[in-house]
């Protein structure tokens, strides 16, 4: 097994890579109490079009397979769900879907083996029926329709759509009406067969754990398959430009939302995952610089009384697509926009503020240093990021090599207002 140790979280993470090619991250917490696993396979909304492997046609999915099948992956032959099953163990179960992955999961305290019999048990049986299915799409329909009337999806929907013209990013995670009406059991079956093996999974393990225990047990669950061929994914070029500036909607909110958003390039010739972090981390210094709660900015914006509250700074980033995204609530969300590119501009046309670029720097470092102590964050960012090709240990290594310098050259190349966004939703 290899041991991949952090000096300044004074953290080891174990990390095996087994016959069938299922990799194993195992970080061992002494004396914590809960227990977190998520077994995670690299599927998503994104990934609707492929040639599985040993074939040579392209197969192409309805919207919405990745998240239908994380629903249907907890019923079982014997007319059990899995989901109750793990609750009368009194484990805190779940599952969830993203772009790019789908996650299965449990936290615990005590029952830690059996919980993982019945993980590994159910991601390893699927069982889809023309009856099943069927059930299922009244099911997802009802929750399609909730996020249709929830305005916080809507406005970053939208701002999603203002960006990408053909990147399946703006398909919605969960699909459409229509589109889940052609899911059926062998579409299910398909996707799980060449999505769900091993070689394309990943299972990691936050808690007080000897690795080398944990490792047999896992070993002793794992079914047998068949070795796995190469699936190739296919995905539509993209191009640079944006599709529109700005959107507006009229939905049921008290205050005007806004996301304002900034469409990034994919480097696929420089994507080494230490470049990614290192730009990842000098993103957000520069975001919290321009509008985080200490800058001049933010304290210009709440005293006039244009924003009400911090807004939600992120970089959301896969190997596919890459976009800041400014989230917020104002009376007068353009004008929001407006003073943002100012305070852009003005940023670009001198040297940062070294005093305050340092003060944020040392403020991001702290965050990353506190994910440590929470089993289900170690669990979340380590499967995250090694969907994207980066051990999450390599934020806190690189985090001495983004200067000041560096940081402008980002600000420069990434803060464009060409490709920049605004989504609104207002009250009717």
């Amino acid at each position: 097994m290899q041991i991949i140790e952090n000096s300044r979280v004074k953290e080891k993470l174990y990390v095996e890579k087994l016959e069938n090619g299922l990799t194993i991250m195992i970080m061992p917490k002494a004396n914590i109490q809960k227990k977190y696993v998520i077994w995670s396979t690299n599927f998503g909304s994104i990934d609707n079009k492929f040639i599985a492997p040993n074939e040579n046609e392209e197969t192409f999915i309805p919207d919405g397979v990745a998240h239908f099948l994380e629903h249907k992956m907890f019923e079982q032959p014997n007319g059990t769900n899995s989901l109750d099953t793990l609750t009368a163990l009194g484990v805190n179960a779940n599952a969830y879907t993203s772009t790019d992955h789908t996650c299965y999961l449990f936290e615990c305290t005590d029952n830690f083996l059996p919980a993982l019999d019945e993980l590994m048990d159910y991601v390893q049986t699927p069982y889809f029926t023309d009856q099943n299915v069927e059930k299922e799409k009244g099911i997802i329909g009802q929750e399609i329709k909730m996020y249709d009337d929830y305005p916080q999806w809507e406005v970053y929907m939208n701002a999603l759509r203002n960006m990408y013209k053909n990147n399946p990013i703006t398909i919605d995670i969960a699909g459409s009406i229509e589109s889940i009406a052609k899911i059926d059991k062998d579409v299910l079956y398909k996707c799980y067969n060449t999505f769900y093996h091993p070689s394309n999974m990943v299972m990691c393990f936050a808690g007080d754990f000897v690795p080398e225990q944990l490792l047999e047990e896992v070993k002793k669950r794992l079914k047998n398959r068949e070795k796995h061929g190469e699936i190739k994914r296919i995905y539509p070029e993209e191009p640079e430009e944006i599709v529109k500036k700005e959107i507006t909607k009229q939905m049921e909110v008290s205050m005007p939302i806004f996301v304002i958003a900034i469409k990034d390039s994919i480097d696929s010739k420089n994507c080494k995952s230490d470049s990614i972090v290192k730009k990842h981390i000098a993103i957000e210094i520069l975001l919290n610089m321009l509008i985080g709660k200490s800058s001049k900015l933010y304290k210009n914006l709440y005293e006039s009384e244009l924003i009400t509250e911090e807004p939600y700074l992120e970089y959301e980033f896969s190997k596919q697509y890459a976009h800041i995204a400014i989230t917020g609530q104002s009376n007068n969300p353009k004008e929001v926009l407006k003073k943002l590119q100012e305070e852009i501009r003005n940023m670009k046309s001198k040297d940062l503020d070294i005093e305050h670029f340092q003060r944020i720097k040392n403020m991001i470092y702290g965050n990353y240093v506190k994910e440590y102590d929470d089993v289900a964050e170690i669990c979340r960012m380590f499967v995250a990021d090694y969907m994207k090709g980066i051990n999450s240990f390599e934020y806190i290594e690189n985090y001495k090599q983004v200067t000041p310098e560096y940081a402008k050259q980002v600000l420069d190349e990434v803060f464009n207002e060409e490709k920049m966004v605004i989504s609104i939703v207002e009250p009717n």
